[in-house]
């Protein structure tokens, strides 16, 4: 089945059912049934088998789900069985903290690079990953396998960059720049706005006072 036709919804819950069943194995659950799953997740058990049902079901009547089974046919359909090298564009704290964050490799995403404008930060290393200078990134890109592009800059140059790094062949943004990316239709764009993250939080507390 084409991923285009499942729906954004899924895909958004196919991480935390992966990340759930990561913890029941570590348990050393072997089996669970779309109830018992329910319970741990709050997801309805219906919604459970609807999600799983567009991928083939995985299930079995009267057994429930193989966790370990389950766990490794959802790293499938997120592509966790694969490599995925990136690179951060953004050598400041928040790319130094994404750098230096190593559970991504366990998932199969390796950085392979930093980049930045700033001179004074080209040549430093994180994690023992050199800064590179933004002036060769676009051979970078040709020498090397790189499926996602981290950007960790200002709003103000994530837009250009971004067009820049199309131009350029990448087609998978992960972007943390407090700006909406507007790129072709094959461009796939995650955004992660951590400011609007907080709001919401600032937002269910207040209501909650009230």
């Amino acid at each position: 089945m084409q991923q285009k036709q499942i729906s954004a919804a899924v895909i958004k819950r196919l991480p935390r059912y992966y990340r759930y069943l990561s913890d029941l194995e570590g348990e050393n659950v072997e089996r669970i049934s779309s109830d018992e799953l329910s319970k741990r997740m709050g997801v309805t058990a219906s919604q459970i088998r609807q999600d799983l049902n567009n991928f083939g079901g995985f299930g079995q009547q009267g057994y429930g789900y193989n966790v370990e089974y389950l766990k490794t046919e959802i790293g499938k359909i997120l592509g966790l069985d694969k490599i995925h090298n990136m690179i951060i564009i953004g050598g400041g704290n928040l790319g130094k903290a994404l750098a230096g964050y190593s559970n991504f490799e366990t998932k199969g995403f390796v950085i392979k690079g930093i980049f930045d404008a700033n001179p004074e930060l080209v040549g430093k290393k994180v994690r023992d990953i050199k800064i590179m200078s933004m002036g060769v990134l676009e051979n970078f890109l040709k020498e090397n396998d790189i499926a996602i592009v981290t950007l960790a800059i200002p709003k103000e140059h994530a837009v250009q960059v971004a067009q820049d790094l199309y131009s350029y062949g990448v087609r998978a943004i992960w972007n943390f720049a407090h700006v909406d990316l507007n790129l072709p239709d094959d461009a796939y764009v995650e955004n992660v706005h951590l400011s609007e993250s907080l709001m919401q939080l600032s937002y269910r507390l207040n209501s909650k006072k009230k």
